[in-house]
Parts: C-alpha cells; sequence; structure tokens
C-alpha cells in the first residue's frame, strides 16, 4: 500500500512531464497513420511500449532518488551540521542548493540559541535550588529560637512568628515546586493514602498559620483511601490552605475550612471538597483560576494575589491524575474539589 502511495505521488508531483510525454506519443502515433498506414497497428503497439518503459524507467529512478534524498534529508534533520547539508545537496537538484543552505544556516542559528537558552535555564534551577537549600537553614534557626525560648517572648509574639514563618515555608515549597515543574524526572511514590487523615496532618502541620486567622476546620464524611503520591498530595492541600487564609480579611465572621470527603458510583470515583467561606471568585473569573498569573479582575482578589499558588496546584494535580472543579460566587467562598481516579488493585 505504501508503494502504490509513493507511485502515485511520483505522478502528481511530475504529472506535467508525463502528460507531455504522452502527447508526443500521441503526435507520433498521428503521423505514423499519415505515414505508414499499412503498418499503423505494428508501430502504435511498439510506441505504447516504448512509453510505457520509459514511464516505468523514470518513476523507478525518481522514487529511487526521492528515497536517498529522504535518507540524507533525515540525517540532516537530526544533525543539521554543514556536513551533512552539504550531502543532501550533492544528492538534491543543484535549484534547492541555495534553500538547503539557507534552511542549514537558520536551523544552526536557532539551534544555538536554544542551546543558550537550555544553559541558562539549567543554571537557573541550580541557583533557585541551592537558593531554597540556604534560605531554610535560617528557618531552622528560626524554628529552634522558637521552640527553645518559647518562655521569653509574650504567646502573641510567638504566634505571630510562627505564622510568618509558616508562610515563608510555604513560599519556599511553592519557588522549589517552580523550579522543578520542567524536570525530566519527577520522584513520585504512590501508595495508598487515608485521605481524611492526611488532610488532619496538614492541618496540624499549619496550626499556628490558621489560629492566626481564627479559622474553625471541619471534616465531613467517611475516610477514603486513594492511590496517590504523599508529598504531591500534601502540596496540592497546603496550597488551597494557604489561598484560603490569604482573602481571610473580607470574611464576615468567624473563617471555616470545610473538607468533605465524597463516594461518586455513577463515576466510581472519590472525590475531596475543600471549601471555605472568603471574598469567593466571580463567574467570570472562575474559569481562569488556575492559570498562571491570573490574579482576578477585582478587589482584594487583584491586590492579593500572585496566580502561582492555584496553577501550581493544578499542575501537581495533572502529575498525579487528580481532576480539579471549582465552584464559587462572589463574596460567598470558594470550593475547590479534588477528584482522585478509581485504581484497580
Amino acid at each position: 500500500m505504501k508503494w502504490m502511495k509513493q507511485i502515485y505521488d511520483c505522478f502528481h508531483a511530475y504529472k506535467q512531464w508525463f502528460l507531455v510525454l504522452m502527447a508526443t506519443s500521441l503526435l507520433f502515433s498521428y503521423l505514423a497513420w499519415l505515414a505508414y498506414p499499412e503498418t499503423f497497428h505494428i508501430l502504435v503497439g511498439l510506441m505504447i511500449v516504448f512509453t510505457l518503459a520509459m514511464i516505468s524507467l523514470s518513476v523507478f529512478v525518481m522514487l529511487r532518488k526521492q528515497k536517498i534524498i529522504e535518507a540524507a534529508f533525515q540525517d540532516f534533520l537530526l544533525e543539521p551540521n554543514e556536513t551533512n547539508e552539504e550531502i543532501l545537496c550533492q544528492v538534491s537538484p543543484k535549484t534547492h542548493w541555495s534553500y538547503i543552505r539557507r534552511m542549514g544556516s537558520t536551523i544552526r542559528s536557532y539551534q544555538s540559541e536554544l542551546n543558550d537558552q537550555v544553559i541558562e535555564l539549567t543554571d537557573y534551577e541550580n541557583y533557585i535550588e541551592g537558593w531554597v537549600h540556604e534560605i531554610k537553614k535560617p528557618l531552622s534557626l528560626m524554628t529552634l529560637v522558637l521552640d527553645n525560648r518559647s518562655d521569653e517572648m509574650s504567646p502573641l509574639v510567638r504566634q505571630r512568628m510562627l505564622h510568618i514563618r509558616d508562610q515563608m515555608l510555604g513560599d519556599v515549597e511553592r519557588i522549589l515546586y517552580f523550579a522543578r515543574l520542567g524536570a525530566a524526572h519527577k520522584d513520585y511514590i504512590f501508595e495508598s493514602i487515608n485521605l481524611l487523615a492526611c488532610c488532619k496532618q496538614i492541618i496540624e502541620n499549619h496550626q499556628t498559620l490558621l489560629d492566626e486567622s481564627g479559622f474553625q476546620i471541619q471534616f465531613i464524611g467517611e475516610e477514603m483511601e486513594v492511590l496517590s503520591d504523599r508529598k504531591g498530595l500534601a502540596f496540592i492541600l497546603e496550597q488551597i490552605i494557604f489561598n484560603s487564609t490569604k482573602y481571610v480579611a473580607q470574611n464576615q465572621g468567624s473563617p471555616f475550612l470545610k473538607f468533605e470527603t465524597v463516594y461518586d458510583k455513577v463515576n466510581d470515583q472519590t472525590i475531596l471538597h475543600i471549601s471555605d467561606h472568603g471574598p469567593g471568585v466571580s463567574e467570570e473569573d472562575l474559569p481562569f483560576i488556575f492559570d498562571k498569573g491570573f490574579t482576578g479582575g477585582r478587589g482584594t482578589y487583584t491586590r492579593q494575589a500572585t496566580g502561582m499558588g492555584l496553577f501550581l496546584v493544578s499542575k501537581m494535580a495533572y502529575d498525579l491524575a487528580i481532576q480539579l472543579d471549582a465552584k464559587s460566587e462572589f463574596g460567598s467562598g470558594l470550593t475547590i474539589s479534588l477528584i482522585f481516579p478509581h485504581v484497580k488493585q
């Protein structure tokens, strides 16, 4: 089937020359009929055989030439150096040489720019990862002082210091995950996780951050097991919690976070709903809250948002095959749903 397509493509590419050959054969057939009517049938038969033989030979030569050009072009694409460029020119028609050389020069130029960008990006990733590890040292020292010298400071000061420390740790984690987004290898370890227990552990780790904002925590539903990466899932939950605490200033009354597990029997999926009653998101902004850099169109949401937290949530959720859904009304809070796939044992 492939060779038939190649023959068709060859006829289509050189159809004008085949038409000229056929027209020439018809002309000579007519002249033979005028000059030698008694031997016309023999002459026409010879002309038809000769024409078919020439067409077949031409197609064979062109297909063979095309394979040689295709092989040289493939080598040129894999490594567009001057040697492969010259080989491609030698097997191609001379009228194409200028285009091939111009193409080779352009590809090499773009390749050089791309290599420079890759080196710069690698240096940037190494610097960011190095900076993250360096900044964790003073944060660890800060934690040590807060744990061992708590009697030397008032409870309010200690709580504020813990709150600032947790915010800084959250920012550092976001930077580290963002720097690793393009990594070729990601060390995910999928295991069975108790969903509500994992949520409670995350809440316990960031209790000072929630206490500072006066959050009340609610857990609804039964304990369910999901298969996921523990660190990646923890990062998603932390970013959603940080997002809720960031906009607590507009809340009326005591702020809350609600974690609710639901099993969807129809689609055989486990769903975790995380709800707050913060400022919410307007209807026109809701479809874009997981986009990189999107900060909303009005109010406090614009002034305080960075547009990176939920973007990183969406990237991590994609890696872990978790679907995200968001529902909100402006001024009535935000609900983010994590839909876990069903994995057969």
